[in-house]
């Protein structure tokens, strides 16, 4: 509906423009010629006045070259006035076109030194394009070599920790054969201990001494059977 009423508005506006416009130079003219009879009407009231002298159709004569001599001066005085409105408007046009010269050469040399910023602007770019695809190949360059040193990395890593574990591995048996033979000569000491404690045991025994005193021989020959065993011991204990 409302695209419609838009179509006929518009058709309306279209049809008074082409029927206005044809007339518009006879109303210029209607205005004009009014203008003119308003003219002739009142130099014709002013030459109308009664005159005592001269001849009637001389007088008549005279009112019409006078009549028209009057037109002749308004019209020049109009003509001077749209001549000096022509003029004004001439200087007005001439400074405004000036104006227009100066914003055109203005806009010139700013359109010439955007161009020239423009140019530097795409130098620029391009530079920054070319850094960018170094950048981007260096980058690639580096990233290649940053994967191949976290490669070579983790086989240090578990290269370290292969040694790490061979190292305990091998502090470990250590520490067993140490304690192995910590314990067999504890194992030993002890055995020696209880030994001569026996010994002394033997030793000290009233019959066994009584008998010393008497032969100095069994007891001799006891201790050196003791002795001899405690080797014995000894050296089946000791490790190689």
């Amino acid at each position: 509906m409302e695209r419609w009423k838009s179509h006929v508005r518009t058709r309306l506006f279209q049809r008074d423009c082409t029927q206005k416009d044809p007339f518009s130079g006879i109303f210029n003219t209607l205005s004009k010629l009014a203008e003119q009879l308003d003219l002739r009407d009142t130099l014709w009231d002013e030459l109308q006045r009664p005159s005592s002298e001269g001849d009637g159709g001389l007088m008549v004569d005279h009112r019409e070259l006078h009549l028209q001599l009057r037109e002749s001066e308004h019209i020049t005085e109009k003509l001077s006035q749209t001549v000096s409105d022509l003029t004004t408007v001439l200087y007005l046009k001439d400074a405004e076109l000036q104006y227009c010269h100066s914003q055109v050469s203005r806009y010139r040399k700013e359109a010439v030194t955007q161009a020239r910023g423009a140019n530097v602007l795409q130098a620029s770019l391009s530079e920054f394009e070319f850094a960018l695809e170094s950048q981007s190949k260096e980058l690639a360059a580096l990233r290649l070599e940053q994967r191949e040193l976290r490669e070579g990395l983790a086989a240090a890593w578990r290269e370290k920790e292969e040694l790490l574990e061979r190292w305990m591995d091998e502090k470990k048996e250590e520490a067993e054969r140490v304690n192995r033979h910590n314990d067999t000569q504890e194992r030993w000491h002890r055995f020696t201990r209880r030994l001569n404690k026996h010994h002394r045991r033997e030793m000290l025994r009233p019959g066994e001494q009584t008998n010393s005193w008497t032969t100095g021989r069994p007891t001799t020959e006891r201790a050196t059977a003791i002795q001899t065993d405690t080797a014995v011991a000894g050296t089946r204990l000791c490790p190689n």
